[in-house]
């Protein structure tokens, strides 16, 4: 038996249950048919995938189970529907969000081969629609029912936050009451099974989080080596002539931040922990820019961010206008040569970190960057810093604080598997399948990346 046992076996124990009550249903007045939108909403509430009885050649029960699985042992509100290609689309995605009451992702496949449609619609809370129409876009083309849904649920748990709702695990999901006598004997070993299941998904974040700090301790150690290099290159020594107290506490407090940041990393043990090592070191850095200032009989700088392309280049000198690729355009801090790179229509500067598809800028990393740009740009900066970056989307979810940790600004909502009930943007849900708001592609503000049905 494979590693979710509880939940397999119980959907297999029920499968009678619910062939008999078929039956019993065929030519019952008033018997709900498997094509209501409350039904898939009563499915999706009990398991994160539904296939409609019509759409079985669509996607079979054991790939169907499978991204379940998936899913769930990912612990991340993802709802996949596959429906029949003349299920009725006006209002289908606000329709099913109401009925299931979940805060979540919620993708749906219609028909297949030459008359497949697929589309998503997320709580923007979850994520928002810029990155759904970007997650919808990327998938499109991924082939049949399987591949296409597997690519958009591996896509979809790596930029979204937050958890799976209780009711797969803990059957609040309406039971058919022929099933009842069947799962009341499987009472016993619920609770053991609750246990495993809960210990698996704690290990597995921990593991999640583990391998998320290994690669940003890569780029934090960089960061640490580099205001050393500072510290070396600075030739000052406290007995010199013309030192004074303020210069020496400029010195003292440089000092003290490297060994705080090398103390605060060794230390260090999830993602989150690594903000107090970046803001350690961005601390110490003013310092030295306070004490070059001073040596050089000039004015104290005023405090300000450091160089939004690269914190290694230490405090910023001015504001200035910067539009990403394919992005919107929004004011950067930036030290004196990407200014100058900016003035001249030169590219700046940009650190950039290692990522499944190779070296790219941070903001277009993983979420484990947040803490450490939020080490760098506290203060509330950040959000208005990363507006419609994928570092910014992921972080604008709730869920994220779970996973990553919070205080990087003010980045609010409900967080995933959240039961709203019928309390949420109809507008995150609105428009029509396979367009509307952001549905069927779409790229980060258009232009190379735009596209659709």
């Amino acid at each position: 038996m494979k590693a979710a046992p509880m939940r397999t076996l119980v959907r297999l124990l029920l499968v009678p249950v619910a062939a008999l009550l078929a039956v019993l249903m065929v030519g019952t007045p008033g018997a709900q048919a498997a094509t209501d939108v409350s039904v898939v909403a009563e499915k999706l509430r009990e398991s994160p995938v539904y296939v409609d009885p019509e759409a079985r050649d669509i996607l079979s029960e054991s790939d169907a189970e499978a991204l379940a699985d998936k899913i769930e042992d990912a612990d991340k509100p993802i709802f996949v529907a596959v429906l029949p290609a003349d299920f009725p689309t006006q209002n289908l995605f606000r329709d099913l969000r109401t009925e299931t009451g979940v805060t979540g992702l919620y993708g749906v496949r219609l028909g297949d081969r030459f008359d497949a449609r697929f589309d998503a619609r997320a709580d923007s809370s979850v994520l928002s629609r810029q990155g759904v129409s970007n997650l919808v876009g990327s998938v499109q083309d991924a082939g049949d029912a399987k591949a296409q849904l597997n690519d958009f649920v591996d896509t979809a748990i790596r930029s979204i936050g937050g958890g799976a709702p209780n009711s797969w695990s803990d059957g609040s999901g309406d039971v058919p009451v022929g099933g009842l006598i069947t799962v009341g004997a499987l009472v016993a070993a619920g609770g053991a099974g609750a246990y495993a299941v809960t210990r698996r998904r704690r290990r597995r974040h921990e593991e999640e989080q583990a391998a998320a700090l290994e690669k940003l301790r890569v780029v934090v150690d960089e960061d640490i080596t580099a205001f050393g290099e500072e510290l070396d290159r600075l030739d000052f020594h406290p007995g010199e002539p013309g030192a004074d107290d303020a210069m020496r506490g400029d010195y003292a407090r440089a000092l003290d931040s490297y060994e705080q940041a090398k103390s605060y990393m060794a230390a260090a043990r999830k993602p989150e922990d690594v903000r107090a090592v970046t803001q350690a070191v961005e601390d110490g850095r003013f310092a030295l820019v306070s004490l070059a200032a001073r040596r050089a009989g000039r004015p104290v700088p005023e405090r300000r961010p450091p160089c939004f392309f690269d914190p290694r280049h230490g405090p910023s000198v001015a504001d200035v206008r910067w539009t990403p690729p394919g992005g919107a355009e929004r004011e950067v801090p930036v030290c004196a040569a990407d200014q100058a790179r900016l003035a001249e229509g030169l590219d700046p500067a940009v650190r950039e970190v290692d990522t499944e598809y190779g070296r790219r800028p941070y903001w277009e990393a993983g979420p484990a960057y947040g803490p450490w740009a939020g080490g760098y740009f506290g203060g509330g900066l950040l959000p208005g810093l990363l507006v419609g970056t994928l570092l910014g989307s992921m972080m604008a979810g709730p869920g994220y604080a779970s996973d990553y940790g919070s205080g990087y600004g003010d980045f609010s909502g409900y967080g995933g598997g959240d039961v709203s009930g019928a309390d949420f943007d109809s507008g995150d849900f609105g428009g029509g399948f396979g367009g509307g708001d952001f549905g069927g592609g779409g790229g980060f503000g258009g232009g190379d990346f735009g596209g659709g049905f």
